[in-house]
């Protein structure tokens, strides 16, 4: 099978764009900056075996189901985080529902009855 023909690179288009202000932002462009070289090279017709694999990697079924997998298991740690705050915060007000039986009982200590603003 005959080797298809190497076109000249064309240039990639410089989008002129004041500097990032955070760490995080200048990571975000220097990545949207090496794909728009991947895509670039992609239809020069020069990419490397490995450039090709990558991207066809990520359009497959598999790397769908990897990613929909771990997005599952974020949302699963945020429900379990949240879960232990509230039943940090239900123990709480228990705390403070007992305490004010015990005061309604007149069972409270000094320090209680000073708490709420009541005198003894």
């Amino acid at each position: 099978m005959p080797r298809p023909k190497k076109h000249p690179p064309t240039p990639l288009k410089s989008r002129p764009s004041p500097p990032p202000m955070t760490q995080e932002a200048r990571v975000t462009q220097l990545i949207s900056l090496a794909e728009d070289l991947a895509e670039q090279r992609l239809r020069d017709g020069t990419a490397s075996a490995q450039e090709i694999t990558y991207y066809l990697r990520l359009g497959s079924e598999r790397d769908k189901l990897e990613r929909e997998a771990l997005e599952a298991k974020n949302q699963l740690l945020a429900a379990k985080t949240e879960a232990i705050k509230a039943a940090e915060n239900r123990e709480q007000l228990y705390a403070e529902v007992l305490k004010a039986f015990r005061i309604y009982g007149g069972e409270g200590d000094e320090e209680d009855y000073e708490d709420v603003g009541f005198e003894e």
